[in-house]
C-alpha cells in the first residue's frame, strides 16, 4: 500500500508534500468514443514538492492555497478528492485543506493531480486504511486521468488514460532542471489540435529497450505533444533549445506542456545550468531528481 509523504504528523494535523511527475515517453496511441485518448506513457515522480497540510476540525471541508490561480471551493480537485472519499465511507467529516504551491499551474508536471491524490491517500492513511490501493486508483480515475499515477506513487507504464499501471524498475537517477516558461497551457487545446497521423512516439517505441532493466531514459526521450504545444507556444522550443546547449543529455516537454526539463547524468554540470538559468528574468528553474 502506498503510503503519502509525510513531513510531520501531530494530534489532528499532519503535513505532507505532494510531488510532480514527468513523462519521460508520452505516445499517443489512438482517440477514444469517449473523446479520451489511449496513451502508451513512461513516467516517473520527481522531487519537486507542493506542501500541504491537513487539519481535522469542524464538519466541513475547506481549501486554501497560495497560488492565485487555483481555486478554493469545489472546483479545487483536492477539495473533490475529500468530497468523495467521505461520500464513499459514508461519514461527512470536516477537514481543512492548506495547500503551499511550489509546482508550476498548468505546466504538465501533475501538480493538481498529486494534491488530489495526495489528499485521497492520506484521508486513507487517517482512518486505518477503508480502501485498497486499487480502490484508490479507481477513486483517483474519477478525478483525473493523471491522479491514478500519483497514488500508484513510482516510475511506471501508463496505458489506456493513464490508469492502467505497470511498475517500471529500469529508469537511471538523473538529475533533473525543469524550466517553467512563465505560462501555463491548455491541455484540452493541444488535443483539440492534435492530428493523429503525424505522431511517431509510437514507431520509436517498436526499436526501443523500454522494458530491459538497463533502460537509459535519454534513448527514448519522445512527446507526440510536443510539436503541438511548440507550434502554439513557440517559447517552448526556445527553452529547449537553451538546455541542449547547456549540456543536458536529454531534454523534454513533459505531459502537454508547458514545462520543459533536461536530464543531467553529471551532478556538477547540472548545478552549474541551474545556477546560470536560474537568472533567466522570464523562466523560472527547478533543480530536482527522478524519484525511482
Amino acid at each position: 500500500m502506498t503510503v503519502p509523504l509525510y513531513i510531520r504528523k501531530e494530534k489532528g494535523c499532519v503535513g505532507l508534500l505532494s510531488p510532480a511527475k514527468i513523462n519521460l515517453f508520452l505516445a499517443v496511441t489512438g482517440k477514444r468514443e469517449d473523446g479520451y485518448h489511449d496513451l502508451f506513457s513512461l513516467i516517473c515522480p520527481i522531487s519537486l514538492y507542493d506542501e500541504m497540510s491537513l487539519r481535522f476540525e469542524g464538519d466541513q471541508i475547506g481549501v486554501s492555497c497560495n497560488h492565485p490561480d487555483v481555486p478554493e471551493d469545489d472546483r479545487n480537485i483536492a477539495f473533490r478528492a475529500a468530497e468523495l472519499f467521505f461520500d464513499r465511507i459514508g461519514r461527512r467529516e470536516g477537514v481543512l485543506i492548506r495547500i503551499d504551491k511550489r509546482i508550476p499551474v498548468g505546466a504538465g508536471l501533475g501538480g493538481g493531480s498529486g494534491n488530489a491524490a495526495t489528499v485521497l491517500l492520506a484521508l486513507n492513511d487517517y482512518y486505518d486504511n477503508p480502501f485498497s490501493q486499487d480502490e484508490l486508483v479507481r477513486m483517483g480515475l474519477s478525478l483525473g486521468a493523471d491522479v491514478p499515477f500519483f497514488i500508484f506513487g513510482r516510475p511506471a507504464i501508463a496505458t489506456g488514460i493513464g490508469e492502467k499501471l505497470e511498475p517500471f524498475y529500469g529508469v537511471k537517477p538523473y538529475r533533473v532542471i525543469v524550466i517553467f516558461p512563465g505560462f501555463g497551457v491548455s491541455t484540452a487545446e493541444v488535443y483539440k489540435n492534435l492530428n493523429l497521423g503525424l505522431t511517431n512516439c509510437q514507431k520509436k517505441l517498436k526499436d526501443s529497450h523500454l522494458r530491459k532493466s538497463d533502460f537509459d531514459p535519454v534513448q527514448i526521450l519522445c512527446n507526440d505533444l510536443e510539436t503541438v504545444t511548440e507550434a502554439i507556444y513557440p517559447e517552448i522550443s526556445a527553452v529547449k533549445k537553451t538546455l541542449t546547449t547547456q549540456g543536458a543529455d536529454g531534454v523534454l516537454m513533459s505531459g502537454s506542456g508547458s514545462a520543459v526539463f533536461g536530464l543531467f547524468s553529471d551532478t556538477t554540470e547540472c548545478e552549474r545550468v541551474y545556477a546560470f538559468l536560474s537568472e533567466h528574468r522570464r523562466w523560472q528553474c527547478y533543480l530536482a531528481d527522478l524519484i525511482v
